[in-house]
């Protein structure tokens, strides 16, 4: 066969960086200060109705009309392609083009929206990050990750477009309920277990300062937060490899979150994970510490689940990790521990192929342990 082939050489892209502000009630000085350093830019805000019911919305604008699209109902229930649709045409029926900032104000899931949006609109606009949520706080408004659900699985569609600015303000989290409020900590557990274990040991020793929503300790943990996320971005930015051990907990814990008809939230979810994780780890014959005991102990404390709710069929739980984001020919890659504060690589991979009758064992295990 005679074929000319002609070589496309595209140059790597040039090293970025985007800056994360965190303060206390800082959300009003947020729009003058991405106007001074994006002259030329309109700005475009997505929200969704709980934040703006709180008054988020309201601080953030000053009473100023900026074009807004307001996500309705707010929650998982949203987060599909049909969202990302209405807020693309939205922005052109104003007019928006090109010289467009995307201001995200609100939980995850508005990030992971309005990201994603931002990613694909006009090939491209920045996205601001304002993130109100304990989980948006501490994770997901950090790195880049977009994206929307499918009727199948967890953000089956998505991009990775990185923030060009993340503004935490901490006083947010004063309006969110308990239960919200609390299901974000997992991911704070999340980056402790994997990463630090000096950072662990201090959850351990504020937990009580943490649910009392103390200003001074949400700042530290925020900032603890960030670090942690940050330095694991930096080194893999699209997720190729290390990257992934930010998904502790998150292999299982979609699948629950998931089968639950996400009536379970995000965080509650990766809780249950973590702990499922632990079980797998001690199957596999990988623990001979404590961790696991400290890891639900610390989970317990703020309030959070470690066990699968019952009434989730172990089959429909054992699908949906099939068609799991990390998985290969229909094969769950987990994030395991080699110790408190150390996630396990092996071969140079930092997610790793658990047999299926393992997985349906640690499944069973935490269905019937109530």
């Amino acid at each position: 066969m005679n074929v000319q082939t002609i070589q496309v050489n595209v140059p790597a892209v040039e090293k970025d960086a985007y800056p994360i502000a965190i303060g206390e009630g800082i959300i009003p000085e947020v729009l003058s200060d991405v106007r001074s350093k994006r002259p030329k830019l309109r700005a475009f805000v997505v929200t969704d109705a709980a934040v703006a019911g709180a008054g988020h919305l309201h601080t953030l604008l000053g009473g100023e009309k900026v074009g807004t699209f307001v996500i309705e109902p707010a929650g998982e229930a949203s987060k599909h392609i049909g969202t990302v649709t209405a807020i693309v045409e939205t922005m052109e029926k104003a007019g928006l083009g090109r010289d467009t900032v995307v201001l995200a104000l609100g939980g995850g899931t508005v990030g992971d929206i309005a990201g994603f949006a931002a990613a694909i609109f006009k090939r491209g606009v920045p996205v601001v990050q304002i993130p109100t949520t304990t989980v948006a706080q501490a994770d997901s408004a950090i790195g880049g990750k977009t994206g929307v659900d499918s009727l199948i699985s967890k953000n089956a569609y998505g991009v990775f477009w990185h923030p060009a600015a993340v503004y935490i303000d901490v006083r947010t989290l004063t309006t969110l309920d308990e239960r919200q409020y609390r299901a974000g900590l997992a991911e704070s557990v999340k980056h402790a277990a994997i990463l630090d274990a000096e950072y662990f040991e201090w959850l351990e020793t504020h937990a009580e300062t943490i649910l009392k929503r103390d200003m001074q300790v949400l700042g530290r943990l925020a900032s603890m937060n960030c670090t942690i996320k940050a330095s694991v971005v930096e080194e893999d930015p699209t997720e190729k490899n290390k990257r992934r051990i930010l998904n502790y907990g998150h292999t299982i814990g979609h699948a629950v979150e998931s089968a639950s008809g996400y009536e379970l939230l995000h965080g509650e979810c990766v809780a249950i994970g973590m702990a499922a994780a632990g079980q797998i780890e001690t199957e596999l014959g990988l623990v001979g510490d404590n961790r696991l005991e400290r890891i639900e102990s610390l989970l317990k404390g703020l309030g959070l689940p470690t066990r699968i709710p019952a009434d989730l069929p172990s089959a429909r739980l054992i699908d949906l990790l099939r068609t799991d984001k990390k998985a290969m020919a229909g094969r769950p890659r987990f994030v395991l521990l080699e110790r408190l504060g150390m996630a396990l690589c092996r071969d140079g991979q930092w997610a790793h192929e658990v047999s299926e009758d393992t997985v349906r064992k640690v499944v069973k295990q935490m269905l019937d342990k109530q």
